[in-house]
């Protein structure tokens, strides 16, 4: 695990924005101060396409839709009040009534993906391996055959095994506190303790100004993994 760094809030919004520095600031503060909120794509490079279609800004998300990336692939956009980043290599699915812009949770077949959520909504996110229940949390995940990488940045969220409903857990995190390995059928443990991995708070803040919102360590140490 790297060691905790202290970002400047000039260095971590021109992290988060992937922007010019000056440009970065603008769009934080902005969103922050006026409470706007995006929609839909806000941001997609390399091969990424929603239902087979490349993916451009402010194209609508909804439910029912498949978002793919390849290897150089990236993407960030907004349903509702939930923001997402989509790494590459990753197949996701849009749960939910098809077509609505309100998202019942996340399937991630494969991948990697950076979510905040909207308080007081409940949403689950199913892997091969795992299923999460989230409450108004922000979560990283990693899907692979065997295993789920989950780590709960901040919130509460309910933990399950697919192979073996009965190993559960609820884990509630102020600061990337219990990240977990949910396993797949046939490993001795089903939940494993993990450290924090490739995600950072920049990135986090950046979300969650999408949606107008601020995460509860806003302003205080930041974090890069």
């Amino acid at each position: 695990m790297k060691t905790k760094r202290k970002l400047s809030r000039r260095r971590l919004l021109q992290l988060a924005a992937g922007l010019p520095l000056a440009a970065a600031l603008a769009r934080v503060r902005q969103a922050l101060a006026a409470g706007s909120l995006e929609k839909g794509v806000y941001r997609a490079s390399g091969d990424a396409r929603i239902n087979g279609v490349p993916a451009k800004p402010g194209m609508d998300v909804r439910a029912g839709d498949v978002i793919a990336t390849g290897a150089d692939g990236e993407i960030t956009f907004v349903i509702a009040r939930d923001a997402m980043l989509v790494r590459k290599n990753s197949r996701v699915e849009i749960a939910g009534e098809k077509g609505s812009l309100i998202a019942a949770g996340l399937r991630i077949v494969t991948g990697a993906v950076l979510s905040v959520f909207t308080p007081g909504q409940p949403k689950r996110i199913t892997t091969i391996t795992a299923t999460i229940g989230i409450r108004g949390t922000a979560v990283y995940v990693e899907a692979e055959a065997d295993k789920t990488y989950v780590c709960t940045c901040y919130g509460v969220a309910d933990l399950a095994s697919t192979a073996d409903p009965a190993a559960r857990e609820t884990v509630t995190t102020r600061h990337h506190d219990q990240p977990r390995y949910i396993m797949g059928k046939g490993a001795p443990q089903m939940l494993m303790s993990a450290p924090p991995i490739n995600h950072s708070d920049a990135e986090l803040v950046f979300l969650e100004s999408l949606v107008g919102r601020q995460p509860p360590f806003y302003g205080k140490e930041y974090r890069s993994y």
